[in-house]
């Protein structure tokens, strides 16, 4: 009877374990349609918008889109602080509940408060970069700030499996303190901290100048680029036109971003909530 009753439960939980995959195969699908289309709205507007000369958000808009962003960036970087506290309590507590709780707590806390907030920086970021004259990739300090935070934030969802595991190691009573100590969180956090001041400093100090594509619009519009952008390049030397296709690439990297988003948020992440 026992055999039989294990048996059932066995074929219970491979069903159920089955059915999970099929949801979350489903819930993938439509994700990456879901993505897809809108890459290909966003990139359909943006080329509409170029051509009518309409690029530019309203002054309210902008105030808005703005505040935004100071604010998430802002609280991205006071969540990282937290985060790097309660590791060093998970590293240095002699109580076994509070070290257990700490590794308990970091992956709703995350799901909560770092990824919501990574990616409004994210995109209220992108919103102004193609909203305002500063453009995305007219200046260099926009695209290194672009690429730190696109990298922080893949990479958070990435780790997002790594708070699940210790998660479970320290819910699991039998396993040993030291076994469930782990200073990965402290090190990925403090990585994160340095990399969201860095693009804190370019926000502020807006160094190194115009691109070659952010040199020949200028141009274009009549417009002549400041003494310290003019001291970057040689006379005489020409602008390097920008091809459709790095416009393309760009396009292709909010893609997958918002594809590596989904496959966490949907596939797998909250499963385990």
């Amino acid at each position: 009877m026992r055999r039989l009753c294990r048996a059932r439960l066995r074929e219970l939980h491979v069903q159920a374990d089955i059915g999970l995959r099929r949801r979350r195969s489903l819930l993938f699908n439509v994700g990456v349609r879901i993505v897809f289309r809108a890459v290909v709205a966003f990139w359909r507007s943006y080329i509409a918008l170029r051509r009518r000369g309409t690029m530019m958000m309203s002054p309210t808009l902008r105030k808005i889109t703005y505040t935004t962003h100071i604010t998430s960036s802002v609280a991205w970087i006071g969540a990282v602080i937290v985060f790097i506290a309660v590791a060093v309590i998970a590293l240095t507590s002699q109580d076994e509940a509070t070290v257990r709780g700490a590794y308990l707590v970091m992956a709703p806390a995350a799901w909560f408060a770092l990824v919501p907030l990574a990616h409004a920086s994210l995109l209220s970021g992108i919103v102004l970069s193609l909203g305002t004259t500063w453009g995305l990739v007219r200046h260099y300090w926009v695209v290194l700030k672009l690429s730190i935070t696109v990298f922080c934030t893949v990479i958070l969802m990435i780790y997002m499996g790594t708070f699940r595991q210790m998660a479970g190691i320290a819910a699991d009573p039998v396993v040993d303190l030291n076994a469930v100590r782990n200073a990965s969180p402290l090190l990925h956090a403090s990585i994160a901290l340095v990399l969201l001041l860095i693009t804190t400093v370019l926000g502020v100090y807006k160094p190194f100048g115009m691109t070659a594509y952010g040199w020949r619009k200028q141009i274009e519009q009549g417009g002549r680029p400041s003494g310290a952008v003019l001291s970057q390049r040689p006379l005489g030397q020409h602008p390097v036109r920008t091809s459709l296709w790095v416009y393309a690439a760009g396009v292709l990297a909010i893609g997958l971003l918002l594809l590596v988003v989904v496959m966490h948020l949907l596939g797998r992440g909250m499963a385990h909530h």
